[in-house]
């Protein structure tokens, strides 16, 4: 398979958050759609992968506006429902230091596995999810079920925000559970702090444990990393002209760009694919970081 002939037979999967993302700064307002699993999605799409998202948005105007982008970006949408409304995050920089609020509906989320998400998900190459609400057994377990082969399949990335989070211990417990049964797992210095107060090493070296297959661990201008049972790669982060303006999105173009590698060239067989694979995500993520907000960006030809 080539990158110029990826069909709907390579269609891929997201489940997670989509939301408005409110950035508040002195004598600044601005809004945009984010979420992590938003970003991914739209970031496969830009990079020529058909591509389905799974995530709860509501009937009002920020669920109309999410709509539109994603239909502007030409990813499918399967919108499971929002009993509060759609999810907001807004990032206050107006006093200094920056701080997060969520509200009601992102607290609250959760995605429904009916017949238009089951049919979705058993359609789907690969499924990736990302910023799911491990913290709820019920909807972990519903999940997994709907979710055939994962060990086939499943590319996660745990993505835990601190403001939405019921229970961090739930959700660590939760998470690596469906990790040990997933294709590839991805995560970040961030979340190693935030659900195990560990480094990201022993993060990595707690899954491959735990019998997660394949762990690849992204740590921002440090770069990523793959590991396994028997093999270890990493990567800087690329080198590109221009300054670094925003680091938002660098990690879900991470992701993007890994799962494109592996359905345009094969899920990676040794250290020298794995690796392959690693250049390919730092340049993007470089690319990425050169622009201002979220969206994936590829980089300029000769570059």
């Amino acid at each position: 398979m080539t990158e110029q002939n990826l069909t709907e037979q390579s269609r891929v999967v997201v489940v997670g958050d989509a939301l408005i993302d409110e950035m508040l700064s002195p004598g600044s307002r601005l809004e945009f759609p984010g979420g992590a699993a938003l970003n991914v999605a739209v970031g496969l799409a830009v990079l020529g992968v058909p591509t389905t998202l799974i995530a709860m948005v509501g009937d009002d105007a920020d669920g109309a506006r999410l709509r539109e982008f994603l239909a502007a970006h030409d990813v499918t949408l399967v919108a499971t429902p929002g009993p509060f409304g759609s999810s907001r995050a807004t990032s206050d920089r107006t006093d200094g230091e920056p701080s997060y609020a969520f509200n009601e509906a992102a607290k609250k989320r959760r995605i429904e596995f009916g017949p238009a998400e089951r049919a979705a998900l058993d359609d789907a190459r690969l499924v990736v999810v990302s910023c799911f609400p491990f913290d709820d057994t019920a909807q972990t377990d519903a999940f997994i079920a709907a979710v055939a082969e994962p060990e086939r399949r499943l590319v996660i990335d745990p993505n835990p925000r601190a403001g939405m989070l019921a229970d961090g211990d739930l959700f660590a417990a939760n998470f690596k559970r469906i990790a040990a049964r997933s294709l590839l797992t991805k995560v970040g210095d961030e979340d190693a702090e935030l659900l195990y107060s560990s480094t990201l090493e022993e993060l990595r070296e707690r899954l491959l444990a735990g019998g997660t297959r394949t762990v690849l661990a992204t740590a921002g201008r440090a770069g990523a990393s793959v590991a396994s049972a028997d093999l270890l790669v990493s990567e800087p982060i690329a080198v590109l002209p221009g300054a670094v303006v925003d680091t938002m999105g660098a990690g879900d173009a991470t992701l993007a760009s890994s799962v494109q590698t592996m359905l345009t060239r094969g899920v990676p067989t040794d250290a020298a694919g794995w690796q392959a694979l690693l250049v390919a995500a730092m340049r993007i993520a470089a690319a990425t970081c050169r622009q201002e907000g979220a969206l994936l960006r590829v980089p300029a030809a000769g570059q």
